[in-house]
């Protein structure tokens, strides 16, 4: 059960109440961890949610027990084509977290909601297989931390590059010094996308639960061209293209660094240079993220972000990829399954690593493994929380065009009152007072 402090700093962290707290002693369907059948519920009809629940449902000895989503027609389809009864196709998400034989929660909704439903999960002991971005913005992934510490659950991030053998291996070699210290990194989120097609504020449609889409966050008017389609490029709902794929970069760039906790300092420029349309966050970005290490030369860090969402022209070919910057030579690395490695002076270094693509069913898997057996989790809720906080970062910085001092420890923007406001977000109270609160 929450403590009363742990109740009052949620509450007030997100002005809405959205624990549930559920659990009573030996009641949580996660303690049954020696049980190998794993019942899983989707959360999130789209089509990653359906992608990801068909990941579930192909892994030996899991069963896909519900389908959940807002949206009717959603909810529907999805249930028939992942063969889910249409009993176990529900449009409330507190209803799964009722059912104790429930042992994972997929969260594949809109960003503005993956860090309050798997509090939810996590409060009512489930383990949880989030999508990326783990969080709409900074606070809200700490509080899953604490959330899934409190709650002994696991929460496994959708960055799947972390599960992936080529990925390992080539951050291993980074590790081994293949190109001595790595001291930079820059990666890349470049490709063409399309415009936002003319909106206009409406009615919802009939069958869909706006006022539960919109859930936790502050109510704003249903928009035809923003459910349902780009609403990562809106920032009441989205982090951005950062968020919505360069976080798969960032997090693997990371990685590859060999960086932990929050960068120090953060600038950033960018904006829409391109699209003429409604959506709020920028086509073109670059930020810079100092690690102070210990503050001396030898312990600082430096890594780059770069998007453009109007181009075909990629760096290597390659339309996602990071390179690194060693002492003795440059790594480049993509998920697209490319790994290439020069010494000093650019010389080839003939590599032994078989090359594959950023694999889901590894990254499924290794959840399973860690619900049933103890492995260690590829991507839990930290690793998601620090690579996710990246993006949050930059877009802070370049929405405010300023660069930003971090307060690593804290979390929070020293000096400037306006960014260090977007490290967290209004709530509204949706559910009421939460159970057992």
């Amino acid at each position: 059960m929450l403590n009363e402090s742990t109740r009052r700093e949620f509450l007030e962290a997100t002005s809405a109440g959205l624990a549930v707290g559920l659990l009573a002693a030996g009641e949580s369907s996660a303690a049954q961890a020696a049980n190998d059948k794993l019942v899983v519920a989707l959360v999130g009809c789209g089509g990653r949610g359906r992608h990801d629940a068909g990941l579930f449902k192909n892994t030996p000895n899991v069963e896909l027990a519900y389908v959940c989503d807002v949206d009717e027609a959603r909810r529907e389809s999805a249930a028939k084509s992942l063969g889910v009864p249409a009993s176990k196709a529900l449009a409330d998400m507190r209803r799964v977290f009722d059912d104790k034989s429930v042992d994972v929660v997929v969260v594949a909704t809109p960003d503005h909601w993956h860090s309050p439903a798997a509090i939810l999960a996590c409060d009512a002991g489930k383990h949880v297989y989030v999508e990326k971005p783990i969080s709409h913005n900074i606070r809200e992934s700490r509080l899953l931390v604490e959330a899934a510490l409190r709650n002994k659950t696991l929460v496994q991030h959708g960055t799947q590059s972390r599960s992936t053998p080529m990925m390992i291996e080539a951050v291993k070699l980074l590790r081994d010094g293949i190109i001595g210290d790595v001291l930079s990194a820059k990666c890349w989120n470049i490709q063409r996308r399309n415009a936002l097609p003319a909106g206009k504020d409406a009615d919802p449609p009939v069958g869909f639960d706006y006022d539960n889409w919109v859930g936790p966050a502050t109510m704003i008017p249903y928009r035809t061209n923003r459910v349902h389609q780009r609403w990562t490029m809106w920032y009441h709902f989205g982090a951005g293209e950062a968020g919505n794929d360069g976080v798969h970069d960032l997090d693997y760039t990371r990685w590859g660094l060999g960086v932990e906790g929050h960068p120090t300092k953060v600038s950033a420029i960018g904006g829409k240079y391109f699209f003429k349309d409604d959506q709020e966050f920028p086509d073109t970005q670059q930020v810079t993220f100092e690690y102070a290490g210990d503050g001396k030369p030898g312990g600082e860090r430096m890594l780059i972000y770069e998007q453009r969402l109007w181009t075909t022209n990629y760096p290597h070919q390659c339309d996602s990829g990071a390179e690194f910057y060693g002492t003795k030579g440059q790594m480049f690395l993509s998920r697209r399954g490319l790994v290439e490695v020069l010494g000093d002076r650019n010389k080839p270094l003939d590599l032994k690593i078989a090359t594959g693509q950023q694999n889901d069913v590894l990254h499924v898997q290794n959840l399973c493994d860690a619900i049933r057996t103890g492995a260690q989790l590829n991507a839990d809720a930290l690793t998601g929380h620090l690579s996710t906080s990246l993006c949050h970062w930059g877009n802070i910085a370049t929405r405010v065009g300023r660069s930003l001092t971090v307060d690593p420890q804290a979390e929070k923007i020293l000096g400037d009152e306006e960014a260090n406001a977007l490290v967290r977000r209004e709530y509204r109270d949706h559910w009421g007072t939460p159970r057992g609160v």
